[in-house]
């Protein structure tokens, strides 16, 4: 009995052992955190670029001696990603998997193609990118992108992807660009999809502008990483049709119910001293109250009411708004109409030249239809909303300054 009992558990030892069959150790694995698409002059053959972390240097266990490179970039001619990966390792000495990809690239000229939505198919069939990549366009080829990224702070380029888009979603300049929300938007053939819109190249500056008035490339800086990621590329039906600058993506994310909305600061115009901005942390802590009252034989009337607080940072002017309470109640209404007037710019820029809005409305006009033949021949896009009565009341609920009451009074320093 004894002898059999053994038996029985030496038979049953490898069924413990098999989870372990196909394991593979970290130093024979290449691991992508980036990947660029561009075209090529081929039909139907696209240019993939893989950027491949080390995932040894700036680890504590090889410290900061080592004398490996951070990152390979290489590039390979291929049909679909999937494929594309595959011919890599025939001169990439390490299995390469994309199980860690942070960013899909696309060229600005594939993207406006319309070839980009074939390439994003393979994405959804495997299992190897996560749903959560988010997806950016560069202005240059995404090739030229990758291999001109070197930023200063970051050794690790997985950490330094994870870091800046974070931060810049954190403060809506760029969207929530994720494959699975491309799909869900694309696939449901109503509204528009925001993608980050990002390059390496320094366009014309602008004239006038303030701090979220720029696309990426017109930004007024000095020093620092070459890269430059504001504003969003904007996507009807899976090609890309236009750009929206910083300013136009924070008013998309602050309209869009589906998106949690994070602090932004910004400034506003002074109202007694126009030469001067105020500097404000604008918060909603509920989303947007949105009403559509459909009508087959007549314009759709659509009503917005967005909430929101905010606190002043910083008045350069020194006009006392926080005690004085007509100064006080000017400013509320000049916030309030600073954002109303901006936002009517983006309603007949979508309207007019886009025909579309990317702010996720269609799913409040689909409960006046029974069905989805109905819903689709109502044609949201071509008919309702461009033709639609759009109504915007942003409600400064409460209005604070922060920890000071009052500012330096410059006729009691300048004596």
């Amino acid at each position: 009995m004894r002898l059999k009992t053994i038996i029985l558990i030496i038979m049953l030892i490898p069924l413990f052992l098999v989870g372990c069959y196909d394991k593979k150790e970290l130093e024979q694995q290449a691991y992508v955190v980036a990947i660029g698409v561009d075209k090529t002059d081929e039909k139907g053959l696209y240019k993939f670029t893989f950027q491949i972390a080390n995932p040894e240097v700036g680890s504590a266990i090889v410290g900061g001696g080592s004398q490996e490179e951070p990152k390979e970039t290489v590039s390979i001619k291929g049909s679909d990603i999937l494929t594309a990966t595959n011919t890599a390792n025939s001169f990439v000495s390490r299995e390469i998997t994309l199980d860690h990809t942070k960013v899909l690239i696309a060229s600005e000229e594939l993207a406006r193609s319309g070839d980009f939505i074939r390439i994003m198919q393979s994405t959804a069939r495997t299992t190897q990118i996560r749903r959560g990549v988010q997806i950016l366009v560069s202005k240059e080829d995404a090739s030229e992108f990758l291999q001109n990224i070197n930023p200063k702070m970051e050794t690790r380029p997985h950490k330094y992807y994870q870091l800046i888009l974070d931060r810049a979603k954190e403060t809506g300049i760029i969207p929530e660009a994720e494959i699975h929300r491309f799909f869900q938007i694309t696939e449901g053939d109503a509204d528009l999809f925001l993608a980050i819109y990002a390059t390496n190249k320094k366009a014309k500056e602008k004239d006038d502008g303030y701090e979220d008035e720029y696309v990426a490339g017109q930004l007024p800086k000095e020093g620092g990483n070459n890269s430059q990621f504001m504003g969003s590329a904007v996507f009807k039906e899976g090609k890309m049709i236009g750009t929206l600058d910083g300013q136009e993506t924070r008013l998309a994310h602050v309209f869009d119910p589906t998106l949690d909305m994070d602090d932004l600061l910004s400034t506003y115009p002074d109202p007694i001293k126009e030469e001067f901005r105020i500097g404000a942390d604008y918060s909603q802590k509920s989303s947007p109250e949105i009403n559509i009252e459909y009508n087959k034989n007549k314009p759709t009337k659509i009503n917005v009411r967005v909430p929101f607080q905010i606190e002043i940072i910083a008045i350069p002017s020194l006009v006392d708004y926080s005690q004085n309470k007509d100064n006080k109640e000017l400013l509320k209404k000049t916030i309030e109409e600073s954002l109303e007037k901006k936002s009517r710019e983006l309603i007949r820029k979508t309207q007019e030249e886009y025909k579309a809005e990317p702010f996720y409305w269609s799913l409040y006009i689909r409960k006046y239809f029974k069905t989805i033949e109905e819903y689709e021949e109502a044609d949201w896009n071509k008919n309702i909303y461009p033709n639609a009565e759009i109504n915007i009341n942003f409600d400064l609920e409460r209005l604070e300054f922060g920890k000071m009451l009052n500012d330096s009074n410059l006729t009691e320093v300048r004596d």
